[in-house]
């Protein structure tokens, strides 16, 4: 007999990838799909999974790390510099207009101001997965709205840590005197930063070269699983939250060229337990409670989205956008992103706020998320798209830890996968550009060197150490794209070898020109071949 916990596991995976494989059809965020199957599955609805299962809710919460774990991973000051007052201002404005009047309304009820602000902080929080995927699929990541949104986005990231790290200090004893208590967390969270800030280092320029010298992914899947472990563990010896000790684990791990490599190993991990987390969050869905509250509830959905899109909407403005796109853009920030249910989770095991106003900010929370689509169509549809600058987000890390001697590949089609798979076997290190992650992915996993970007940006060949490399193998099926990079790469490295491939006889004295070593003309081997072809027949 099969224990209660492994068929709730497999109710609730079957579950998950019965709504992923819906909302690819129907083009919807599979974060709704979790929630929306998790609902129809859970008490409230079919009663199919118990929301008392001790061991799927540690399932849940190892998704919970996995997903901070890449969230730390993704984190970079170089990207916060850079995005500059459209994230600080932008952030803070944002932040603080959609938390102020949550955190009112809750003490007026009768709510510990502490407890208010934290559950106010985490209501203020946005989907960076569905906000920023959106803005990907229409393009618009590289605008100035785009910009703008993924600064705010970056902000509210920023701001989870220090949120996780005072939840310690406001449940502390009430024998213990504040000052005390504020002197412990701060001798804490700097030993903390120091011991990030050293263990980057050593991962950077020791542990992780080493580990990918072997190549053996294996290898590398087990240490950073140990790792997100070990972090989480010794963040709870030390009465901090697990969840800040996941985190510290994927900043241990991010800034240098593996980053993407370890990103692309755990991947599978972190969708599978980041699914088992949505979709136990949903089966949370009280459907008795929405029956019993309908109108408060509903009043709850509506004001929390009317409020984030005017916070957001005047945050906009605050970084000097035009009404009109402020509040289109705000519309695309008005619901309660993941986190939030994370902070919110957090919160209820530390007895912060109790069961019944959980479980009502739950489902006010996931009704927010359930027209986030809705929301994001409608408001990033009517933002216009004929911005063409380039995002200081959208662009590569630049790692200045580039081999001496390598080869580059540009583009992951056929040709170019034949042509990596033999520089491999010759010896090179190979590094591999292509505009799509999803080409990348199999390779990162195998240790090869990648980056994703336009192939013909000089921040993507930086980010591929262009000044380094011996040769280039530049593998696109388009003439025009390969002669920009052609040129790029000529300017940027006068004597790098370029072996090039050209489509049509018109375009070789173009790209000879522009500085290719050598062309392989596929319209004239084609003619040669069927020439030839002709020859053997008569």
């Amino acid at each position: 007999m099969l224990p209660d916990f492994v068929f709730d596991l497999f109710i609730v995976l079957a579950a998950g990838f019965l709504a992923a494989l819906v909302c690819r059809k129907l083009n919807v965020p599979t974060l709704v799909g979790y929630l929306l199957v998790g609902a129809a599955i859970g008490e409230g609805g079919f009663g199919l999974v118990s929301n008392n299962s001790h061991e799927l809710h540690h399932l849940s919460e190892a998704g919970v790390f996995l997903l901070l774990f890449a969230i730390g991973l993704e984190f970079s000051l170089d990207e916060l510099l850079r995005l500059g007052r459209h994230l600080v201002i932008g952030g803070a404005v944002q932040m603080t207009l959609a938390a102020a009047p949550v955190a009112g309304l809750m003490i007026a009820l009768g709510a510990k101001p502490a407890t208010a602000t934290l559950v106010a902080l985490a209501l203020a929080f946005s989907s960076t997965v569905l906000v920023f995927k959106s803005l990907a699929e229409r393009g618009q990541n590289v605008t100035r709205h785009g910009r703008r949104a993924v600064g705010i986005l970056l902000f509210q990231d920023a701001a989870l840590a220090p949120l996780l790290l005072v939840i310690p200090l406001l449940t502390g004893s009430a024998e213990v005197a504040m000052g005390a208590q504020l002197a412990k967390m701060a001798i804490t969270s700097l030993a903390c930063v120091g011991v990030v800030i050293i263990g980057r280092r050593l991962m950077a320029e020791h542990v992780a070269p080493r580990l990918a010298g072997y190549r053996s992914p294996e290898l590398l899947v087990l240490f950073t699983i140990v790792t997100l472990l070990g972090a989480t563990v010794a963040a709870t010896i030390v009465n901090l939250p697990p969840a800040l000790g996941a985190f510290a684990a994927g900043l241990l791990f991010s800034g240098n060229r593996w980053s993407e490599q370890i990103d692309a190993l755990t991947f599978p991990f972190r969708e599978t337990f980041a699914a088992v987390f949505f979709v136990s969050l949903g089966a949370l869905f009280d459907s008795q409670l929405a029956l019993r509250e309908p109108l408060t509830l509903l009043g709850g959905v509506v004001g929390v989205v009317l409020l984030k899109a005017l916070a957001a909407a005047i945050a906009f403005r605050c970084t000097r956008m035009q009404w009109p796109d402020s509040f289109a853009t705000g519309l695309g920030l008005a619901h309660v992103g993941e986190f939030a249910f994370v902070l919110l989770l957090v919160a209820f095991e530390a007895e912060l706020i109790d069961e019944p106003l959980y479980h009502r900010l739950v489902v006010i929370s996931l009704g927010t998320l359930f027209l986030a689509p809705l929301l994001l169509r409608v408001g990033f549809g009517r933002l216009s798209n004929r911005e063409s600058e380039q995002s200081e987000l959208a662009g590569p890390r630049l790692y200045v830890d580039s081999p001496e001697h390598g080869a580059l590949v540009f583009g992951l089609g056929p040709i170019g996968r034949a042509v990596s798979s033999q520089l491999e076997m010759q010896g090179y290190d190979v590094c591999l550009v292509d505009r799509s992650p999803i080409n990348l992915q199999g390779y990162a996993q195998q240790g090869f060197r990648t980056v994703a970007g336009e192939a013909e940006s000089p921040e993507t060949l930086a980010a591929a150490g262009v000044t380094s490399a011996e040769v280039a193998f530049v593998c696109l099926p388009d003439d025009d794209l390969t002669l920009a990079l052609v040129s790029t790469l000529r300017r940027m490295h006068p004597t790098l070898k370029i072996f090039a491939r050209c489509r049509y006889t018109a375009s070789a004295k173009k790209l000879r020109a522009a500085g290719a070593n050598d062309l392989v003309v596929e319209e004239a081997e084609a003619a040669n071949e069927l020439v030839a072809l002709v020859e053997r027949k008569g």
